[in-house]
């Protein structure tokens, strides 16, 4: 699955992309793959770039400050930008409150997707999205307006994860985190290969055929909405010419779609729409539920004195092993009291986890920032740096405290069943 993750993390970076003839007043043409599409009177053009080559970023450097276009759009959301652009804010994060708004998910996301582009970046002293920023600079530099053309992360990830099963998407956070502490390291000949048409053609094939679930709303749609967006801003800009400075493995797709694209404002509202969420795994929850309050009307019609034991065996054994999770990930102690206190309750209500209200109790004791990120993949390379960061750090609290409620839940329901039997 860490291969996967790395195929779809590379994919992201730089597929391929066939050259083709450029027009005359476009500046003299670079190492990175170059498609020129007319879109009315406008014309665009598409560079392909690698997010963590240095030739990508002079490359974008140079065509802007070469004075030929008058607009420069970005393979960029404002969530993104907004990250590129102001990264002080960023640091300054209260998980807390991320968590509380319920943007936990898309800020780990994003900074754990990155993690990958970072450890490429650091074999080559380049920053990660370096290209995009000297997009941004020259555009800024050169008082050219600036076009956010991405999809926001938020929406593609909810689509992406609408489209796989449950164990497909553990699967995939799962390699996701093994990206993390991974030491394997790739050429830079070999990302500069990436861009010039065979090799990534042919595993995309490959992966397209094999993992449709996942290409479609990481790649396909993205190039289906950033060609829409493009052909909205060609309407803008008539006459004009724009530069479009996108990830090499959105060039073909969005080249194509420029092409043929009838209705790029139907296309974006279906893109935009969020996934409906299936019912029927949140009624499992539930059942268990009814099965264990069930288990406690039987004891006390039974007895008072069954009933009440029933119920501490409940709260023993599901608070005092979602307790011991968070003791074994180094939970500051009020945190520990509140896993031996809430597991047994939200145990039985499906709406709210243990290992949520051990996080939030540990992000408000201990206040981590999402500077922490910074060092989050040197410190999980080690088995004390996990302990030591305090993002990951929450992460075991959250993950032993959830685990060990979960395993208490279990437990305890076969002895009250052994109970009652």
């Amino acid at each position: 699955m860490a291969a996967l993750f790395s195929v779809i993390m590379t994919g992201l970076i730089s597929e391929a992309a066939r050259m083709n003839d450029t027009d005359p007043a476009t500046p003299p043409p670079h190492s990175d793959p170059i498609t020129e599409v007319q879109v009315g009177e406008t014309r665009i053009t598409l560079l392909g770039t690698a997010h963590v080559s240095r030739k990508s970023a002079e490359t974008v450097r140079d065509m802007i400050d070469s004075g030929h276009y008058h607009a420069v759009a970005v393979e960029l959301c404002a969530s993104r930008h907004h990250a590129l652009s102001e990264p002080e804010a960023l640091a300054q994060l209260d998980l807390l409150q991320v968590m509380r708004q319920g943007k936990a998910a898309m800020v780990t996301a994003n900074l754990a997707m990155g993690a990958y582009q970072q450890r490429l970046a650091e074999q080559y002293g380049i920053e990660p999205g370096a290209e995009m920023r000297a997009a941004m600079a020259g555009a800024e530099r050169h008082g050219l307006p600036l076009l956010l053309v991405d999809r926001e992360i938020g929406t593609t990830l909810k689509r992406t994860g609408a489209n796989l099963s449950w164990w497909k998407r553990w699967s995939l956070f799962s390699g996701l985190l093994l990206s993390l502490v991974s030491h394997d390291e790739v050429d830079e000949e070999e990302i500069e290969k990436l861009k010039q048409g065979d090799i990534l053609e042919n595993a995309f094939a490959e992966f397209a055929h094999d993992r449709q679930d996942l290409y479609e709303p990481l790649i396909a749609e993205r190039d289906r909405y950033m060609a829409a967006k493009l052909i909205l801003a060609a309407r803008e800009h008539p006459g004009k010419r724009i530069l479009a400075v996108l990830g090499a493995g959105h060039l073909k797709g969005t080249s194509e779609q420029l092409e043929r694209m009838q209705d790029p404002e139907q296309q974006l509202a279906e893109l935009d729409r969020q996934p409906a969420k299936s019912r029927w795994p949140r009624l499992i929850p539930w059942v268990i539920v009814a099965l264990v309050l069930f288990g406690f009307y039987l004891g006390f019609s039974r007895s008072n004195e069954l009933g009440w034991q029933l119920i501490r065996d409940w709260v023993l054994i599901n608070g005092g092993l979602s307790a011991l999770g968070a003791l074994i990930a180094a939970a500051h102690p009020l945190t520990v009291l509140t896993a031996f206190l809430a597991a047994p309750i939200t145990s039985l209500n499906p709406t709210i986890g243990a290992g949520m209200v051990t996080a939030a109790a540990e992000l408000m004791l201990r206040k981590p920032q999402v500077r922490d990120f910074g060092s989050l993949r040197h410190d999980t390379t080690t088995l004390r740096g996990w302990w030591r960061n305090r993002i990951s750090r929450t992460l075991l609290v959250f993950l032993f405290s959830t685990l060990g409620s979960a395993a208490g839940t279990y437990l305890a329901g076969f002895r009250i069943l052994g109970r009652l039997t």
